[in-house]
């Protein structure tokens, strides 16, 4: 018979303290509990002791588009200011697991960014081109190449859309998402930020052109500046504190297959197909395509998207046709006209914006938090972000990334 133990149960400690009530008045208000809000929260507080912060969430933590996004991390974008911004973030990604004391479970697979038309491989050697200028690990392949990189993938001439070459991007990675809002939100919560949830923001109070406050469901706050990270919401946000955005919000769809034994080392991303793959660590096949053609407020799946997604995903891969899918899912996806971010002011005082993110955000994370965190302490707008600016659009000097968007990764 075996002995009871006298020793006491040792539990893990708690992430979060319990959620006390909002105070009156705050230094900086988030609103918005996903990654990007609680990045910037972390690195406000670690990086210059603006601990005084409240992270305003209307639903749970991290629940809208950081828990609905596939994971992509790469760089190989188009434009010198894409490719800059994007290749701090990787960076920042490589070294976040040791940073925040927390596995995020961030894996290099390399990402191959499919041509099956020539005028996908002259895209794809302009964007290798304008990579290595910029010292980021690209290279145009071709299917001698590609068939030792991932040597499952049909390269058969006799389909529809033979793939002719490729980009291949070896630090192309993925990471776990909800991990990744997990570590910034405890790192943030253990310096003095407080995080709330269930607490939606319903209106701003602006004096003399600067905001003043925020009005929430529990009560109104004072607050002397403010920053909205509400992706598909932006445009609904912005409008509170009386900014017209040029965003549309439209869903991306996703789905998850059953898990399975690892085949599948690379990202795989087609942009003339409309279809991207790559395969967690759990097994399960993470697969996506393009944005509905439609503006719409909404996180419904579709059958219409199952199909055309099948339909070339098993071009692709023509064996996994006997998988079930096991989950399906759509997130809001705030779209630009140009296909890069807004970031930064905002023509009302201390009121700071990050919004445009379309299908790009999750990889944006660590160097969004901390440029935005820089430019709210500081004052002072840091240079790799100043290209996404919202005046831009004033001025008609957009940047253009929808050639490296692909379908949106």
């Amino acid at each position: 018979m075996l002995k009871k133990s006298s020793l006491p149960l040792s539990l893990p400690a708690r992430h979060f303290s319990g959620q006390g009530r909002l105070k009156s008045r705050y230094d900086v208000v988030i609103i918005g509990g996903g990654g990007h809000g609680l990045a910037t929260a972390c690195y406000l507080a670690g990086d210059y002791g603006v601990t005084d912060v409240a992270v305003l969430e209307k639903g749970y933590l991290a629940g809208g588009n950081t828990a609905r996004n596939t994971t992509i991390i790469r760089s190989n974008y188009l434009t010198p200011e894409g490719v800059a911004f994007y290749e701090e973030s990787r960076k920042l990604f490589a070294g976040l697991s040791n940073k925040l004391d927390f596995n995020v479970l961030y894996s290099e697979r390399g990402h191959l960014t499919l041509a099956h038309t020539d005028a996908a491989l002259r895209t794809a050697r302009w964007r290798a081109e304008v990579n290595k200028h910029l010292g980021v690990d690209s290279e145009l392949v071709f299917p001698d190449e590609i068939a030792k990189l991932c040597p499952q993938l049909n390269l058969s001439p006799d389909v529809r859309y033979p793939i002719l070459g490729a980009l291949y991007h070896p630090p192309g990675a993925i990471a776990r998402h909800d991990a990744v809002a997990w570590a910034y939100a405890r790192r943030a919560a253990a310096l003095g930020v407080e995080i709330h949830t269930q607490t939606e923001v319903t209106g701003l109070k602006i004096e003399n052109g600067k905001v003043t406050g925020v009005k929430t469901r529990r009560g109104d706050i004072a607050c002397g500046k403010v920053l909205q990270a509400v992706a598909g919401m932006s445009s609904e946000v912005a409008r509170m504190a009386g900014i017209k955005l040029p965003v549309k919000t439209i869903p991306l769809q996703a789905c998850v297959s059953e898990p399975v034994k690892p085949f599948l080392d690379p990202i795989i991303v087609s942009g003339s197909l409309h279809v991207y793959v790559s395969q967690s660590a759990r097994g399960e096949l993470v697969m996506g395509a393009a944005a509905d053609p439609y503006p719409l407020y909404s996180t419904r799946s579709t059958l219409e998207f199952k199909e055309e997604l099948m339909m070339h995903l098993l071009e692709l891969f023509p064996f996994v046709g006997g998988l079930k899918i096991l989950r399906q899912w759509a997130g809001m996806a705030d779209m630009t006209p140009d296909f890069s971010p807004v970031m930064g002011l905002t023509p009302v005082e201390n009121y700071y914006i990050d919004a445009g993110w379309g299908t790009w955000g999750f990889k944006a994370t660590p160097v969004c938090g901390k440029r935005l965190a820089e430019l709210i302490a500081t004052g002072e707008v840091p240079e790799l972000i100043k290209p996404f600016e919202l005046a831009r659009f004033h001025r008609f000097q957009q940047v253009g990334e929808r050639g490296a968007a692909a379908v949106g990764h």
